[in-house]
């Protein structure tokens, strides 16, 4: 019986000794967890993928999302949080990177950057890719209602025929609205010509009294309730739509339209560069650009997983262009205080009536 209680004493004394130990460890295991600060649009990311990346390289995401990125651009430039990786729009990215906001990547830690479309790299704020790295794409086009409209819909048109008042709907944005406006008149979408503005506010002027009403994210509802005939829309909405109902159809108007670019970079201030171009390779394999482009809706810039999509989405020419088309279609480009006045004077001019 003592022999009994002399070796449970000892086993005791090991299992708490290795108890011991073991806390000891995880918790130096825990100090030594690397965190990055992250930044992205909401439910921009494919489920999971966050896990599994701290899981893979034990480092802790904290993630934080917002709407706009006007929003983004002030939370980086206060330097109140440091952020490791940040998303970017074409249009910001040209801003930061002039402003030095942001700071040049490690090209040896990104190899999947060489995985990217020809058409996603070497855009005129980041000739050499030296900032950006390619996340997701689209387009702004159109969603029309094959019950309510008689003709196949391929130009920016429709959205300015009378004979659809009251069933026009369009994005509340001044960018966009603008921009559509300078497609359909056969102008660039980035245009500050003082003549091709005035026939821009004049088509907008005769687009306001056709007008269902204009709005964002209840686009989607209305196009289902069959409220609309036609709407301005993101392509990542439209395609979804075109996918769900079969009278609803998404199409890039034949003139062109804004072809946007989100990438992932690095603000100037990170904390831990290293481990946020560990992050966006992560994010940037063919398996998980897949995962994320099948699960948000939008394009995919990653070369391998467009070939791993299927065929209906692959070969889609609203959703993936053709060169001629992709070569009527613009990014946004960043405007300066002067030029982005006479954008807000114009829309002032036609909405405040």
């Amino acid at each position: 019986m003592k022999k009994f209680i002399k070796i449970s004493s000892l086993i005791s004394t090991f299992v708490l000794g290795l108890s011991l130990f073991t806390a000891c460890s995880n918790e130096k295991a825990e100090s030594e967890q690397k965190t990055i600060n992250v930044l992205n649009y909401g439910e921009n990311i494919a489920e999971g993928l966050l896990e599994e990346f701290e899981e893979k390289y034990n480092i802790k995401v904290n993630y934080k999302t917002f709407d706009e990125m006007e929003t983004m651009y002030i939370e980086v430039s206060s330097g109140k949080t440091n952020y490791d990786a940040v998303l970017v729009a074409d249009y910001m990215a040209d801003r930061m990177i002039s402003e030095g906001l942001l700071q040049k990547i490690n090209k040896e830690n990104i190899p999947n950057l060489e995985q990217m479309s020809e058409n996603d790299l070497g855009q005129p704020y980041d000739p050499n890719n030296d900032y950006t790295v390619p996340y997701m794409n689209g387009t702004i086009g159109i969603v029309y209602n094959k019950d309510l409209v008689s003709e196949p819909v391929d130009s920016w048109k429709v959205m300015f025929d009378e004979k659809y008042k009251g069933q026009i709907f369009i994005l509340d944005s001044m960018r966009d609205a603008i921009g559509a406006a300078a497609k359909y008149l056969g102008y660039s979408l980035n245009t500050t010509e003082e003549n091709e503005l005035k026939e821009i506010e004049k088509a907008l002027l005769k687009q306001k009294d056709l007008l269902l009403t204009k709005g964002a994210d209840n686009v989607m509802d209305i196009m289902r309730h069959g409220e609309a005939a036609v709407a301005m829309i993101w392509s990542g909405e439209g395609l979804n739509l075109s996918e769900e109902y079969e009278n609803l159809e998404y199409v890039i108007p034949k003139e062109g339209a804004n072809y946007w670019l989100d990438s992932w970079a690095i603000p100037a201030n990170a904390n831990d560069k290293e481990s946020a171009e560990k992050f966006i390779n992560f994010l940037s394999e063919k398996d998980n650009a897949l995962r994320i482009a099948d699960e948000i809706g939008y394009t995919s810039p990653n070369k391998l997983a467009i070939e791993e999509q299927a065929d209906e989405i692959k070969n889609n020419p609203a959703a993936y262009l053709s060169e001629e088309l992709m070569n009527k279609c613009e990014v946004y480009k960043y405007m300066k205080t002067e030029q982005l006045g006479l954008y807000e004077e114009l829309w002032l001019r036609v909405y405040a009536q």
